[in-house]
């Protein structure tokens, strides 16, 4: 076994953890590919905020333009609270949890509060900065708030309202990065998705509680990206030792599609706008089908974040990929539907797309959001069948032979079949979110049911049986149109009708389907460094390896290195991708798909072959903190605690002090937490274990200060507070250490040994 000298560890020591997020090494500045805003700007000029002068500078020219726009859903995505923005009922009504009343009320000064209260605490506010959503999404529409947090976060209160369902409800799905590892977090919070507030509900059923997701994206803290807001960029301050959050408007603004508009607005107020060619500014009527759905995808996708310094104008291929996220997890289905959660990424899985040239904007305008045909003719509605009928002319005459129900009626449009509105299964089915189906499928009843699928079919005749639905289908239609190749094999890999060898179909244009059939051979099929790989697989990749998409590409070399770089010529194909001119948007892409696998290989009980992944990415690119970070997972699980440390990881240090501790260094493991301090003051995780080095040598005061700094920081570690509770008991203060325990339990409250402690002190048993 290689011994990386940067391996650093992650040690479940004393109930400390350090979230490992993948974000691969960012490209370098100057090897990116440029897009068309930057193209705008100027030959090696990078995007910076100053380049942003706002959606009201655009509309001094364009202003029926900007007029649509500020009626659009886009321009009305969020703002400052207020009656024009705030939908929710902030009346003083109290949501009352089974533990805790949270009062949504208007101050005396006009400011929008959460005023929460909990038995024997005094209340907390949380004044509200911005408001996400006006519940104007058809399907489910739902309303957010943010707060600016002490430490120069914004984040997502967990209390949101859904204007379908007239309530106030939480999000149920524990968000890993915050408490504790992903494993525990089914056993300690309920996960039922998004449920309606009750009574009967703890406040930490609320797996946003206390406030953990950030606006903006950040390698250590769960993020909604930079998608809620326009311009926004998030970044730690070394010299304040905070964070700084930047965001020009909870809008989505004109230059969120265009890229920064100073420039053109300097050339137009200049009056040269008409006499040049370049107008400084990027043309998205010009973008080929690719860029312009990249456009889209910044957020109306699932993806991994490869950089997250990311502004509007630059390349999203340098900061972003679209298809990681389905290697080591199955968001989505093979045809591209929504598994658990997704957006309108199922679009690179449709016909339309692959067969065609559609991108978002051939249906939906893109100022007002309003629907248009292919030929930019406006339309009365997004269920206007001349969405469909503008490129497929020929149903039109007889569409009531084509849909078997009478034109006009509800099963007569082309969109209550082929793009129904879907719930987003890991939600549940409590508060409706339902999204229409992007991958413009064809109803197949018998196969839907199969995947877990509501039928288009059934979402109306719903008191027909599956076999029944599917032989009306078949009497009405027919033989029904064949499925893409690569998803065909893949649903026959997966129901385990075919061999590894078939699942991969190169020729066959379907970059989610070859994703997730690599995705799945590296799970099922492939070992690290195999003595007799596949033939037929390695040709399967081999071919893939060259495609044309980089994430598709960057998996396909990934599984090659893994498993079959042994083989004659396979090596020589790596390091000639190595070389090539976008090797700086490959290469992270490729080492991220090596830890993901690596993480699942982990996750399955089997560490010897995570170490063997891991290394394969360190050949690709030897300083990736996330994968050095990894590997030191992997070697804690496996007794091994060598390690050392990448000097400007907080994290790193750490995970280092937890290992010298383990080994007996106290002094040594101390000063690596301080070093970890000096670098990020607020990692409750380094505050939590120096105040264990103190419990452990008697100085009680100096446990209790450190696990105070700790929670302040990072409330939701409850073993902070659990040891926090043991220090003052020691100190006889019997009333603060009950109610630190107490405080443990509401974020663990089916940890045995805290409630042993706290029941042992005379607490009352929770209810």
């Amino acid at each position: 076994m290689i011994r990386w000298p940067a391996a650093v560890l992650l040690v479940l020591a004393c109930g400390g953890l350090a979230v490992v997020l993948h974000r691969a090494a960012a490209p370098g500045r100057d090897a990116t590919r440029s897009s068309p805003a930057v193209a705008a700007l100027g030959s090696g000029t990078r995007v910076t905020r100053a380049d942003f002068v706002g959606a009201a500078a655009c509309g001094e020219c364009h202003a029926s333009q900007f007029e649509a726009w500020s009626r659009s859903t886009h321009g009305l995505a969020g703002g400052a609270p207020g009656p024009e923005t705030v939908i929710a009922p902030f009346d003083g009504t109290p949501i009352r949890f089974r533990d805790a009343v949270v009062t949504p009320e208007v101050t005396a000064d006009g400011e929008y509060v959460f005023r929460v209260e909990g038995e024997g605490r005094a209340p907390k506010v949380y004044r509200v900065d911005g408001v996400v959503g006006r519940g104007h999404m058809v399907g489910g529409g739902t309303q957010g708030f943010l707060s600016e947090l002490a430490d120069g976060t914004m984040r997502f209160l967990p209390f949101d309202f859904s204007r379908h369902a007239g309530v106030w409800f939480c999000n149920t799905t524990p968000v890993s990065g915050g408490w504790t590892s992903t494993s525990e977090l089914a056993d300690l919070r309920p996960d039922e998705g998004w449920v309606p507030i009750t009574p009967e509900m703890r406040l930490t059923a609320c797996g946003d509680w206390p406030p953990v997701r950030v606006l903006g994206s950040d390698e250590r803290l769960p993020s909604c990206q930079s998608c809620h807001g326009s311009q926004v960029r998030l970044a730690w301050d070394t010299a304040t030792t905070r964070y700084r959050t930047e965001i020009e408007s909870l809008s989505v603004n004109c230059e969120s599609c265009h890229g920064p508009g100073r420039a053109h607005v300097e050339l137009a107020r200049s009056g040269q706008a008409g006499r040049v060619v370049d107008l400084r500014i990027a043309v998205l009527d010009t973008l080929s089908k690719d860029a312009s759905l990249e456009v889209c995808f910044q957020c109306h996708a699932l993806k991994h974040v490869l950089d997250p310094d990311y502004l509007p104008g630059e390349d999203p291929s340098t900061h972003y990929s679209l298809l990681l996220p389905l290697v080591g997890s199955r968001p989505l289905h093979p045809d591209g539907r929504v598994r658990t959660f997704g957006y309108q990424q199922g679009h690179l899985a449709s016909a339309c797309y692959l067969s065609g040239s559609m991108t978002c904007v051939s249906c939906h305008a893109p100022h007002g959001l309003d629907y248009r045909t292919v030929s930019l003719e406006p339309l009365e509605g997004r269920f206007d069948d001349g969405q469909c009928l503008g490129c497929h002319a020929s149903k039109a005459p007889d569409l009531e032979l084509h849909t078997r129900h009478a034109r006009g009626s509800e099963g007569s449009r082309c969109v209550a079949c082929h793009m129904p509105y879907l719930q987003q299964p890991m939600l549940g089915d409590r508060i409706p979110y339902g999204r229409s189906d992007h991958t413009i499928s064809v109803p197949r009843p018998a196969e839907d049911a199969a995947l877990g699928i509501v039928n288009a079919c059934s979402s109306c005749h719903d008191d027909l049986g599956v076999a029944e639905l599917e032989a009306v289908t078949r009497r009405w239609w027919g033989e029904l149109k064949p499925r893409n190749p690569a998803v065909a094999a893949l649903l026959d890999a997966l129901a385990g009708s075919a061999s590894g060898e078939r699942v991969l179909v190169p020729e066959a244009r379907h970059p989610l389907a070859q994703v997730m059939a690599m995705d799945h051979l590296l799970q099922e099929v492939l070992r690290p460094d195999m003595e007799d790989p596949p033939p037929d697989v390695v040709r399967g990749l081999v071919a893939l390896a060259g495609d044309p998409d980089l994430d598709v590409r960057s998996v396909a070399l990934a599984a090659l290195h893994l498993t079959a770089s042994r083989e004659p010529g396979v090596r020589s194909l790596l390091d000639a991708a190595l070389q090539r001119e976008d090797t700086a948007l490959v290469r992270p892409r490729w080492v991220m798909a090596l830890g993901l696998t690596a993480e699942t290989y982990r996750d399955r009980g089997d560490p010897n072959r995570a170490v063997l992944a891991y290394e394969k990415a360190l050949e690709v690119e030897p300083t990736d903190v996330p994968t050095l970070l990894g590997l030191g997972v992997t070697f804690s699980i496996m007794g091994d605690d060598s390690s050392a440390v990448e000097p400007r990881e907080p994290i790193g240090w750490t995970n280092l002090g937890l290992s010298l501790e383990n080994l007996g260094d106290a002094g040594p493991a101390e000063e690596a937490y301080r070093r970890a301090l000096e670098l990020d003051p607020r990692l409750g995780l380094a505050r939590m274990n120096l105040g264990n080095l103190h419990l452990r040598d008697g100085q009680d005061s100096a446990a209790i200060e450190e696990y105070r700094r700790a929670v302040e920081a990072e409330p939701w570690l409850s073993r902070a507070w659990f040891y926090m509770g043991v220090a003052y008991a020691r100190e006889g203060e019997l009333a603060p250490a009950l109610e630190a325990l107490r405080r443990a339990l509401e974020f663990a409250p089916e940890d045995e040994e805290i409630l042993g402690v706290f029941l042992s002190l005379g607490g009352e048993p929770p209810a």
